[in-house]
C-alpha cells in the first residue's frame, strides 16, 4: 500500500512503526473472510482491509479520529484472525492498538460512552473494586430486561455477564490453597494472578498451581504484581497501559534478578499476549526496554509450558471436549497444537469446533461496549459447539469461558482444570457427576 506520511509525521516512532505495517498490505482482502464483523455485517470498512484504509487516512491528515471512523474502529474485535490469514504479514494488531490510542486522545465521546469507558478501565483492573461491582451487580440483575428496553444495551449486558455466584479465594479450592511441591524443585515460575481472572475463576490458577506443584515446580509469589494493562491498552488509554506494564516489569524483575526465574506463566490468554508484546511497547525507552524485553522472552501460556511436562495422568476420564481456542491464543500468539494435544494426552476425546477461528464475542470489554455483535457472535459459537455435543468446553481465556458460559447450559472450564483433575485433582464445577477411574494406560485421540 502506498502512504504519503511527511518526513515530520515518520520522525514520530508511533507514525513509522504504522507507516511500515500499512505498507505491507497489499489489498489481497483474504482478511475479509476470517474477520467476524465483515462475516456478520457484509460491509467493507468492518473488515480489516477497509479499517486499515481508515486508519491511513486519518493518520496521514493528522486530523481527529472522524465519527466513521470511531465507528468501525470501536466495531473491531482485536481477535487478530486477520493476522493469521493475511498472507504478507501485516502486523494488524500494533496498527489498531494504534489508532485505537489515537482516537482516545483526539475524539470526545458522547459523556454515556465517556462514563462508560471510564467505568470499565477503573473497575476491571482492580480484582477489590471488580469484586464489589459484581455483588452489586448480581443484585441490579432482575433489571437488565428493563435498562436495555430504555436503551441502556452495555449496563443490561454487564448485568447478564456476572456470574450467579462467586467463589471466595480463601476457600481451599482457591489461590491461596495451591500445594507446595512435594519434591525439591527444579525450577521457580511465577503465575500471572491478574485482575478480572483472580474474581471470576480462582480456581483456574489454583488447578495450575497444584499441577505444577506435582511436577516440582515452584511458584513464586509477586509482590507488586497487578493487571496486565490489556483492558485499558485496548480502550486506547496508552498512558494507564504502560504504567501498569512497568509495575509488572518492575516487580518481575526484582524476583529474576534475586533468585532467578524459568518462566512467566500466565492461564488467561488474554493477558498472555500482552505480556508477550512488552518488548515491543517499551521499544523506545531505554529505562525499560531490556527488562520489558526479557520478561516478553519468558511469558508462557499455561499449555504451552505443561504441553512440554512429562505429566501422568492418575484417573481416566473419557469424556468429549469441545476445545474453544481463544482468539488472543490461537492468533496472538499462534499456540493452537499444544492446549489441544494436552488434553489428550490426558485421555480426553478433544473435537475441534466448527468455525473455530471465529471470536466468540467477548474480546476484553466488547461485550459490554458491543452487547448486539458479541450476541450475535455468542449465539454463532454456541450452535457450532453445539454441533460437536460435547460433555464439556474448554477455554484458554476467562472471558471467553464466562461468554460462551452466558449462552449455554454445557459447562465451560480452562484447560488447566481439566489437566488438574485427570492428574487427581478436585472435580471442575459443574462436572461433578462425571465418573471417573483409576488407570496406569489411557488410549487417547490424537490431538490434531
Amino acid at each position: 500500500m502506498q502512504t504519503n506520511f511527511s518526513l515530520a509525521q515518520l520522525a514520530d516512532p508511533q507514525t513509522a512503526e504504522a507507516n511500515q505495517i500499512l505498507r505491507a498490505c497489499v489489498h489481497c482482502g483474504f482478511c475479509t473472510a476470517t474477520c467476524p464483523t465483515y462475516v456478520l455485517l457484509g460491509d467493507e470498512l468492518d473488515s480489516p482491509r477497509g479499517r486499515i484504509y481508515l486508519i491511513k487516512e486519518m493518520l496521514e491528515r493528522g486530523e481527529p479520529a472522524s465519527p466513521e471512523v470511531v465507528t468501525h474502529i470501536d466495531r473491531c474485535l482485536s481477535c487478530l484472525a486477520c493476522m493469521t490469514t493475511c498472507p504478507s504479514g501485516v502486523h494488524y494488531m500494533h496498527l489498531v492498538d494504534h489508532a485505537r490510542a489515537h482516537i482516545e486522545e483526539t475524539f470526545r465521546r458522547p459523556a454515556p460512552e465517556r462514563l462508560l469507558r471510564a467505568l470499565l478501565a477503573r473497575v476491571l483492573p482492580d480484582p477489590r473494586l471488580f469484586r464489589l461491582a459484581l455483588l452489586g451487580a448480581r443484585l441490579a440483575r432482575p433489571v437488565a430486561p428493563l435498562l436495555e428496553h430504555l436503551g441502556f444495551s452495555s449496563l443490561a449486558a454487564m448485568l447478564r455477564l456476572a456470574p450467579a455466584r462467586l467463589r471466595d479465594p480463601d476457600r481451599p479450592e482457591g489461590i491461596a490453597a495451591q500445594p507446595r511441591p512435594r519434591a525439591q524443585p527444579r525450577r521457580r515460575v511465577v503465575l500471572l494472578s491478574g485482575c478480572v481472572a483472580s474474581v471470576l475463576a480462582p480456581q483456574i490458577n489454583a488447578a495450575a498451581g497444584r499441577v505444577l506443584a506435582r511436577n516440582g515446580i515452584e511458584v513464586v509469589p509477586v509482590p507488586g504484581e497487578g493487571c496486565c494493562g490489556a483492558l485499558v491498552h485496548h480502550l486506547g488509554r496508552e498512558a494507564d497501559a504502560r504504567a501498569q506494564a512497568r509495575a509488572n516489569i518492575a516487580a518481575w524483575t526484582r524476583i529474576i534478578e534475586a533468585g532467578g526465574l524459568d518462566a512467566i506463566l500466565i492461564t488467561a490468554s488474554g493477558c498472555g499476549t500482552m505480556v508477550k508484546d512488552y518488548g515491543f511497547l517499551f521499544r523506545d525507552e531505554p529505562a525499560v526496554a531490556r527488562e520489558a524485553a526479557r520478561v516478553s522472552a519468558l511469558a508462557r501460556d499455561i499449555s504451552e509450558y505443561l504441553a512440554a511436562l512429562p505429566l501422568q495422568p492418575s484417573q481416566a476420564l473419557p469424556l468429549t471436549v469441545a476445545y474453544h481456542g481463544a482468539c488472543s491464543l490461537q492468533h496472538g500468539q499462534q499456540i493452537t497444537r499444544e492446549p489441544k494435544k494436552l488434553l489428550s494426552d490426558m485421555g480426553f476425546r478433544v473435537r475441534d469446533i466448527p468455525e473455530g477461528h471465529l471470536c466468540c464475542g467477548s474480546a476484553g470489554t466488547y461485550n459490554m461496549l458491543q452487547p448486539q455483535l458479541a450476541r450475535r457472535l455468542r449465539e454463532r459459537k454456541v450452535a457450532n459447539i453445539e454441533r460437536v455435543a460435547p460433555d464439556v468446553i474448554a477455554a484458554g481465556n476467562v472471558g471467553c469461558i464466562a461468554q460462551i458460559a452466558a449462552g449455554t447450559a454445557i459447562p465451560v472450564v480452562h484447560p488447566v482444570e481439566l489437566v488438574d483433575w485427570a492428574c487427581g485433582g478436585p472435580t471442575p464445577a459443574g462436572l461433578g457427576n462425571v465418573r471417573a477411574k483409576p488407570t496406569t494406560t489411557l488410549a487417547t485421540d490424537a490431538a490434531k
